[in-house]
């Protein structure tokens, strides 16, 4: 029986989106991101040169198609990605109004957001009085610091010794539609932080607001503030049928690696894998060696976006993607005879663009196991319908297969 690996390189996008003029970096529009192009242009420019050098290389997702597919999607030149393809390759195009994670992840399973997110103000107080009141009643405190946008290791710097003072939680936000909250791991205590989180995100997901985000942190004001990997995201339940509920519905297992199970509350999902993007490879990996006939594995790396993209970090994300390209190839080779795996993403993230927010732009799909030839220009939802018919598996979304 076939398996099927979809694996999301988060935010790596190919520019081009056709409403990218609707979304903003603070006051710029989006039209013009791109995040593959102006990191390939950048390394052969030579202002890509920490801990790397020359232009991008990326020969096994060329190979794939993906200079190809940046070509289809936009017109900007780019250096070193022009191999000809020898897989199925194409570009693929967003209809949900975001340009988050969860939009993006629901979309590739199968279900455009059938609503608006709820994004919080970028001057004055972000969060109104009655949101404030609700955590600080659920935290057991009197107020809350923060109440902003900001960026999160700018305000656990800023705030971190206040918070540890006061024991006041730190709440804040970002241009998504997220509620964040920072707290100390030792002074405020992790499983309280987890509690509280959990405890507000059904008032956040009420609201319309995506994500309830715990950021859980360490250190001191004399020695400097750190974040930890114990990061918990309460994401709203798709409203929905997924592509991961139709693969369970058909008797097939899913497993989950990486955010996955935070992105989908684990909605469909029978097993789940966590760590570092590199733990991450070893555990896609091991799946591409054990799991089950007709299964699904669903991955997502998120360093791209979380460490380079978000911090407009130019040389780091040519890095990860030099470093992905060569793993991904080792276990491309194991696939076995009636395997797919698809290679996306799920939004943009240009760490040339001005601001620190994702880019709305077009993504790669990229397809080993079916043959090779241009599957032209698709919709998100289209990468659902494709995998579930791979796996023989009914579609319940509005997607049509490209295979």
């Amino acid at each position: 029986m076939a398996r099927s690996f979809l694996v999301v390189m988060d935010s790596v996008g190919i520019g081009g989106a056709p409403d990218a003029s609707s979304y903003f970096n603070k006051d710029l529009p989006d039209l013009g991101a791109n995040t593959l192009a102006h990191i390939a242009q950048a390394c052969a420019e030579g202002r890509a040169e920490e801990d790397r050098s020359g232009p991008l290389h990326m020969p096994t997702l060329d190979a794939l198609g993906l200079g190809a597919a940046l070509r289809l999607a936009s017109s900007q030149p780019v250096p070193g990605l022009d191999a000809a393809p020898q897989g199925l390759w194409g570009a693929a195009s967003e209809v949900s109004a975001g340009k988050d994670t969860p939009s993006g992840h629901w979309e590739l399973a199968g279900l455009p957001v059938p609503w608006d997110w709820t994004y919080f103000p970028d001057q004055g107080d972000a969060f109104d009085a009655a949101l404030v009141a609700h955590v600080a009643h659920a935290a057991g405190t009197d107020g809350i610091l923060g109440n902003c946008h900001a960026s999160g290791t700018t305000i656990i710097g800023e705030l971190g010794a206040e918070h540890m003072r006061s024991g006041l939680p730190i709440c804040y936000t970002s241009a998504d539609s997220v509620f964040q909250i920072a707290a100390h791991e030792e002074s405020f205590g992790l499983d309280r932080l987890l509690t509280l989180c959990r405890d507000v995100a059904p008032y956040l997901h009420a609201m319309k607001v995506g994500r309830v985000i715990a950021r859980p942190f360490v250190g001191s004001p004399e020695e400097g503030f750190t974040r930890t990997t114990n990061r918990r995201d309460y994401a709203i339940i798709p409203p929905a049928p997924i592509l991961t509920d139709w693969v369970q519905q058909s008797g097939g297992r899913v497993h989950g690696i990486g955010k996955i199970g935070d992105i989908f509350s684990m909605q469909g999902i029978d097993t789940l894998k966590k760590g570092t993007d590199a733990e991450l490879m070893g555990h896609l990996a091991e799946a591409v060696r054990s799991a089950e006939d007709g299964s699904l594995t669903f991955a997502n790396f998120v360093e791209f976006d979380s460490l380079y993209g978000h911090r407009r970090d130019i040389s780091g994300y040519a890095r990860a993607l030099e470093w992905f390209d060569g793993e991904i190839a080792r276990v491309i080779k194991r696939l076995r005879p009636g395997d797919l795996m698809v290679l996306t993403a799920d939004h943009g993230n240009d760490p040339s663009w001005p601001g620190t927010d994702h880019t709305r732009e077009q993504v790669p799909v990229l397809i080993a196991g079916a043959g090779a030839g241009s599957i032209g220009s698709v919709r998100f939802a289209d990468v659902a319908a494709s995998v579930a018919a791979h796996l023989g598996v009914a579609a319940q979304g509005p997607g049509r297969s490209f295979l």
